[in-house]
């Protein structure tokens, strides 16, 4: 605990005995007055400090400016103004660039809307901000430096000792690439994010490159929509671009509407299937009809995933419809839909095998194919390539 100087002109909003002034960050302001004009001052919340002909001068907001200060009688008054100080210490000079790093981390903890000293409150107590799948919680230090914890949110309070520790940004890179189940995630924004892990002690850059690790671009292109400057592509376009193998995918647009791009989306781009809120549309003129999510980060243009997924469709919606005919029961029928939308929603898992009220329990499932199937595997008996002979 810093022990505060004496100063007339203090406010009393700055008294905040639990907060030291690191000399780094007194340094800091040194630093930064010595490459200002005479007249041109360094502006905190609550005050501004310059440098002129006769010594240092602080200025406080509704006070009386104090001129001719020593070095020691500034380092003096900023002492009963730490927290206004290291807040400015903290995005100035460790976080820095005025881009999306500062932008996101000014947001986490509201450093555009709040005040340093409510914000330096809730700090003490933890500030949690939700980022796709993690939980990242802002604390700081009795030297006004902040820490971050970063973690899947399915682990909210858990120990640390009970989680897999890193401290490297780099090492992210491993716990994305695979589910829970041990299967590849071709989509770093699928909500299949495992857990079990934790990031418990990151400086500023640290926390935002793990973040950017864990889910890419989300975090710039969050920048770059909060400035107005998101540049969007349209499906039109990006199928325009495409080539060789995926260059099938243009034959889709022929005129005949949209609502092939409309089943794309609904079934890749659902805040199920993926985190990003879409952005894109069928082309500047034309919004599609799906909704395209509530996700924090943006999606300016169809991903690998969804163009990949479109070239497979496109050749299977080539083929000619065909009539197959074959008796169900109603309850059949009902169990069809049960299986197909427990599959595109991924809760098979969820079935318990002593459900078999659940249309798309694995036992009940089996007793239809049991039933309904021939010794080649045709639904109804019926052959999907009929022989034309045997039809005649």
């Amino acid at each position: 605990m810093s022990e505060t100087a004496p100063d007339a002109g203090r406010d009393d909003e700055f008294a905040v005995p639990d907060i030291d002034l690191p000399s780094d960050a007194f340094d800091a302001v040194l630093d930064a007055l010595a490459d200002r004009d005479p007249g041109d001052r360094l502006r905190f919340e609550g005050f501004a400090v310059g440098v002129d002909d006769d010594g240092y001068t602080l200025e406080p907001a509704g006070g009386d400016a104090r001129t001719g200060l020593s070095e020691r009688d500034l380092h003096a008054a900023l002492v009963g103004r730490a927290p206004a100080v290291t807040d400015w210490y903290a995005f100035e000079r460790v976080v820095g660039e005025f881009g999306p790093r500062r932008a996101f981390l000014r947001w986490i903890e509201d450093a555009d809307g709040e005040t340093v000293a409510s914000r330096y409150a809730a700090l003490a107590e933890g500030i949690e901000r939700a980022w796709g799948e993690l939980k990242v919680t802002a604390t700081i230090t009795d030297r006004g430096e902040r820490r971050y914890d970063v973690r899947h949110e399915a682990d909210a309070g858990t120990p640390v000792g009970d989680l897999d520790a890193y401290d490297d940004p780099l090492d992210a890179r491993d716990l994305v690439t695979l589910d829970e189940r041990g299967r590849y995630r071709p989509l770093k924004t699928a909500p299949t994010l495992a857990g079990g892990w934790v990031f418990p002690d990151l400086g500023p850059r640290d926390a935002y490159e793990t973040i950017e690790t864990i889910y890419p671009a989300t975090v710039a292109n969050w920048h770059r929509e909060r400035e107005g400057e998101l540049d969007v592509t349209h499906w039109r376009e990006t199928m325009e671009r495409q080539s060789g193998i995926y260059g099938v995918v243009k034959t889709w647009d022929r005129g005949e509407g949209y609502e092939h791009v409309n089943w794309v989306a609904e079934a890749c781009c659902d805040d199920s299937q993926c985190l990003k809120r879409r952005e894109w549309q069928y082309d500047d003129e034309t919004d599609l009809d799906v909704d395209g999510g509530d996700g924090a980060f943006p999606c300016r243009e169809p991903c690998s995933v969804v163009v990949s997924a479109a070239r497979k469709w496109t050749r299977l919606e080539s083929e000619q419809p065909r009539t197959y005919e074959f008796d169900l029961t109603p309850s059949e029928k009902e169990q069809v839909e049960s299986i197909i939308d427990a599959v595109a929603d991924g809760r098979i898992d969820e079935i318990r095998e002593a459900d078999t009220k659940e249309g798309a329990n694995r036992y009940r499932t089996r007793f239809l194919r049991a039933k309904l199937f021939d010794e080649d595997g045709n639904l109804g008996g019926v052959p999907t390539e009929p022989d034309e002979d045997a039809e005649e």
